[in-house]
Formats: C-alpha cells, structure tokens, sequence
C-alpha cells in the first residue's frame, strides 16, 4: 500500500496557518491530520468547526479531522459542513450501536469513517466495527498534547490489526524518523506526523525520508 503522510496541522504555526498549510502541501503531504480537543475526553483545548471551514478554504488536501471529544455525535454534523473529508471517531467515546449508526450515515454523505483507540485501548473493541470502517487510527501516544514520545508498545498492536483488516491505517503520535520505519514495516500505511515535520528545516526531505522509511 501507498505509505500516505498527513501532517497534523496542531504542531502549525498558528499565526501562519495558511502558510504552514501550503508549506506542507507543496513538500508532497498527502492530506492533513485535524486534531480537534475538547478539554473533556482530552486535558486540552484545540480548534472547532469554524477553524475547519477556513483551513478548507485554502487548500485541497483531504481533511482528516479527528474527533477526541465526549459525545462526538453532537458535532459530527458541523465538521462534515465545514469541509471534512474524514470523520474520526474515538471508541471510547461512543457506543458500537452509536458508531454503527453515524458510519452509516456518513458513508451516505461521501464521507471517509476512521475509528481510533488508544494505547491502552484493546483491539478486540473495535474488531466487530471493521466492516463499517474505511481506515483505523491508532493512538501511539496517549492523546491530549503535541510533541510527546512514541510508545513501541503498540506496534504489535499494528500488527495484528494489519493481520485482520485490509483497509487504511493510520499511527498519531510520537512519529518521527527514528520510528517511522517499525511502524510501516508493522502494517501501517498513514502517518501523522506534527513537529517532526512542521519544524523541519527542509519539509519536503523530511516527508519524503518518513514515507521511504520501510
């Protein structure tokens, strides 16, 4: 599978937004990674819809927003409307019936539905969601800031998922060239990749050395 590098845009420049934007889309990223926080599920506050409508507005990358918030359904209306493309959705915030339900409906709009766990999370609760999933995003820090360290521990975790999903997965958290190889080489195919590639000297050589990694 294609090895896809999707910048998360938390580790941007805020105060450039569109030029870390068009920086990163001009280096060869594939799409972006949205982190969205709501101080509940997660001990930060990031960004909501309206900052999505404008981030849509400059660039055609694909929008992956993920979703870590408490009751996600309330939202997810509002983001599809602001531009995303992808809707991740946390499984420890919401019921499989739940989940089922808003894949369902957003498989109906054209848009991609990703479901995340975190590290500690097992893979045996989403194993019956698979089939209703275009992509799973594996937490490799525990969510919540920017910058942490990956955790080796979940590359088996990549592993076995790969071994029993043929779909788009995707690794947040701790990614860096020191890790990017192990984490392909385990069954991943999407990487989102913060301050390794926003603080890069050279953007589009720093992306390219992730996505040869294997």
């Amino acid at each position: 599978m294609r090895i896809k590098i999707a910048p998360s845009i938390l580790s941007a420049d805020f105060s450039c937004l569109d030029r870390e934007i068009k920086k990163v889309e001009l280096a060869g990223a594939d799409m972006l990674h949205i982190d969205v926080m709501d101080g509940h599920f997660v001990p930060n506050i990031t960004i909501g819809p309206v900052v999505v409508k404008y981030i849509r507005r400059v660039t055609k990358l694909p929008l992956d927003v993920h979703l870590m918030i408490e009751n996600p359904q309330k939202f997810i209306a509002d983001f599809v409307g602001a531009g995303s493309d992808m809707i991740t959705l946390h499984i420890e915030t919401i019921s499989a019936s739940g989940f089922k339900f808003q894949a369902c409906r957003l498989k109906r709009k054209n848009v991609k539905v990703g479901i995340s766990l975190n590290p500690d999370t097992p893979l045996m609760k989403i194993k019956n969601l698979l089939k209703y999933v275009d992509f799973v995003l594996v937490m490799s820090v525990n969510p919540g800031f920017g910058g942490q360290a990956f955790i080796p521990r979940v590359l088996p975790k990549i592993k076995e998922l790969r071994s029993i999903f043929k779909g788009d997965i995707s690794v947040d958290g701790g990614v860096n060239n020191k890790w990017a190889g192990s984490i392909i080489r385990a069954g991943a195919n999407i990487l989102a990749v913060g301050s390794y590639v926003f603080a890069a000297k050279n953007t589009k050589l720093t992306i390219e050395r992730i996505r040869n990694a294997k």
